[in-house]
């Protein structure tokens, strides 16, 4: 084929984004990680699924990074796993180190890849690959918000009993307790779910929603979500690969978009062939940017202590 993606870690999600991947017959993967024989295994695995699946994707597993050279994108799940008793803002040192080390090898060997970072703490792991990687803010961004509508968008097709097809929803802010979801924004075959039910729901859909990555958590014990954040990732690296410009809620790099300078967050962006090719600024209420501001602050704590580390 003729793009490639690079997926590092060979986990849950990254193995599950190596699938979804190939599947679609998006593009060749490689997939990476640290210990010997899992992704080798992992990539041999998914090529011999391939004729029953029908797709020609040619997989690569491997511990270095060799064969990631000349990638379109590379989605970034390395690090550790969440586990219970853990917030996403406890990962963050050692995860940190090991995205500055993963985004300067990518930076080498792909000088023009579009870097989609989905490991936690992450809007603020999207600052390290910002900084490591030396890319352009366009080419950086977190899958976040998608995975964030998705969560919203099925606790709403399960509340009104109807297809997820005719949902849509939008999740803004840092990826965390402090998300904004926006019922307003929020629709069924585009009824606003504001018509479809009563405050109190809509209140219990958005709590879910803000712990819905939690939930997983506390129900595995051994690990965190893995099925919808590669689909998420693979969602945003399909729009990137297929120049399909959808409009999309990403952690992006604002310089001023929302009142937010200088920092990742989650908001409305445009993804296309160069990565995000526009940010969408939607009217928020006072209520919506005042939480907005909240999250974005619980963001710019995490990335202060970055600075300190």
């Amino acid at each position: 084929m003729d793009k490639k993606v690079t997926v590092v870690g060979a986990g849950n999600v990254g193995a599950t984004a190596a699938q979804r991947l190939a599947e679609k017959d998006l593009c060749d993967v490689v997939l990476v990680d640290i210990v010997e024989g899992v992704p080798q295994g992992k990539a041999l695995d998914l090529t011999e699924a391939a004729p029953i699946e029908k797709h020609d994707a040619h997989l690569t597993g491997t511990n270095g990074y060799e064969a990631t050279a000349g990638s379109d994108i590379v989605i970034i799940t390395a690090g550790i796993p969440r586990k219970p008793g853990m917030s996403r803002d406890d990962l963050i040192s050692t995860n940190a180190g090991i995205i500055k080390d993963v985004a300067g090898k990518i930076a080498k060997l792909s000088p023009d890849a579009v870097l989609i970072i989905v490991s936690n703490p992450l809007d603020a792991m999207c600052h390290v690959a910002f900084e490591a990687s030396g890319f352009p803010k366009e080419r950086v961004l977190g899958m976040a918000g998608v995975l964030d509508s998705a969560r919203f968008r099925a606790f709403i097709a399960m509340e009104l009993n109807v297809s997820v097809e005719n949902t849509h929803a939008f999740v803004l802010g840092g990826h965390g307790d402090t998300m904004v979801p926006l019922p307003r924004y929020s629709t069924v075959a585009g009824i606003p779910i504001t018509e479809l039910m009563s405050e109190d729901r809509i209140d219990a859909l958005v709590d879910r929603t803000r712990n819905g990555g939690a939930e997983i958590v506390s129900l595995l014990k051994t690990g965190s979500a893995y099925y919808a954040p590669a689909s998420a990732a693979v969602e945003m690296a399909e729009s990137i690969l297929k120049d399909k410009k959808k409009i999309l809620p990403c952690a992006v790099y604002l310089g001023g978009e929302y009142g937010i300078e200088n920092l990742f967050i989650g908001v409305p962006a445009k993804l296309g062939a160069k990565g995000v090719e526009d940010i969408v600024e939607i009217q928020l209420t006072d209520a919506e940017q005042t939480a907005l501001n909240h999250s974005a602050d619980s963001v710019r704590e995490l990335v202060e202590i970055l600075a300190k580390l």
